[in-house]
């Protein structure tokens, strides 16, 4: 097992260079610049500023700078933040990104999986039809759509909640962009559950454990949902890396500062930087989600080994 972890750690290590690279030479050749203003500064001020980010270089040594500093740990100061380096802004939204994230994939998990259940257990009765509408809703509606409603209802009409802000992390304010972000992965983990679960109900070794006279709820919960989880598990690993690196939209919407909301900033003022510390932090994300995927699935499955 720790073989196996080792050489994925070491795999990912050219992706993560290839990821890198291609967004570096990506940032540079859009047009504009993080100093192009719309009132354009003095041509002394934009030289020294040029001189001092490195940008007056080519663009290969620019590169090679940048992955020298990337090396040491060093992600580089943020070009619009003038007052904080990259490090520093995702310290402050990463933590903001993972509590959203995290209580939107629990929630997303827990109903989902239940809907998936019951869908599967009463199947083409009307719970089941219930269960297909409401996932083909929460699917099509995309976050950008949910929000406006649910602030609308929630903290407009009813003035139950917030419409926005973080408010130094209240409960209240966590409530409608977790409902956002979890309400389109309720709807994806309810179709994805219910799919594998009825193929899990109707597989040879559920007819046994039936046969066996093993009590229904038995059945379901410990012999067809563990089976039935695979495709759940597997969709989760880049789900769960986007959830917890922040949403974009979400977090534009509500006034969040989480890294999502640093990433828009970033990209819409050519904070080179920024961007490519958001990049790195997502990229990590995926290939760590990705490899805790791969482990799950030994829980899940015993015919999958790693030695």
């Amino acid at each position: 097992m720790y073989s196996y972890v080792f050489r994925r750690v070491f795999s990912a290590l050219p992706t993560l260079f290839v990821v890198i690279t291609i967004s570096f030479f990506l940032m540079r050749v859009a047009p504009g610049g993080p100093f192009n203003l719309e009132r354009p500064l003095e041509a002394k001020v934009m030289e020294n500023l040029m001189r001092i980010y490195n940008l007056d270089k080519p663009l290969w040594e620019q590169y090679a700078i940048y992955l020298y500093n990337l090396f040491q740990g060093d992600l580089g100061p943020s070009y619009f933040f003038r007052d904080f380096s990259v490090a520093e802004l995702i310290a402050q939204g990463l933590p903001i990104s993972v509590q959203l994230g995290g209580l939107a994939l629990l929630l997303a998990l827990t109903i989902g999986c239940g809907l998936g259940v019951i869908g599967a257990i009463k199947q083409n009765q009307p719970a089941d039809f219930g269960v297909i509408a409401l996932a083909t809703i929460g699917i099509t509606i995309p976050n950008f759509v949910v929000a406006p409603v649910l602030t609308l209802f929630l903290a407009v009409h009813f003035d139950i909640l917030p419409a926005g802000g973080w408010g130094d992390g209240a409960l209240a304010n966590k409530v409608l962009p977790v409902l956002t972000l979890a309400l389109p992965q309720v709807a994806v983990i309810a179709r994805l559950t219910r799919g594998s679960m009825i193929e899990a109900l109707h597989s040879h070794h559920i007819r046994t454990a039936r046969a066996y006279g093993l009590p229904g709820r038995v059945v379901v919960v410990r012999h067809a949902l563990r089976s039935a989880l695979l495709p759940v598990v597997s969709y989760m690993g880049p789900a769960a890396a986007a959830l917890l690196t922040g949403s974009v939209v979400v977090e534009t919407i509500f006034g969040i500062p989480g890294i999502g909301r640093y990433f828009v900033q970033g990209a819409l003022n050519r904070d080179y930087t920024l961007v490519m510390g958001t990049v790195i932090v997502i990229a990590v994300f995926v290939v760590l989600f990705n490899l805790i995927v791969d482990l799950l699935y030994s829980l899940l499955d015993p015919r999958v080994r790693y030695d």
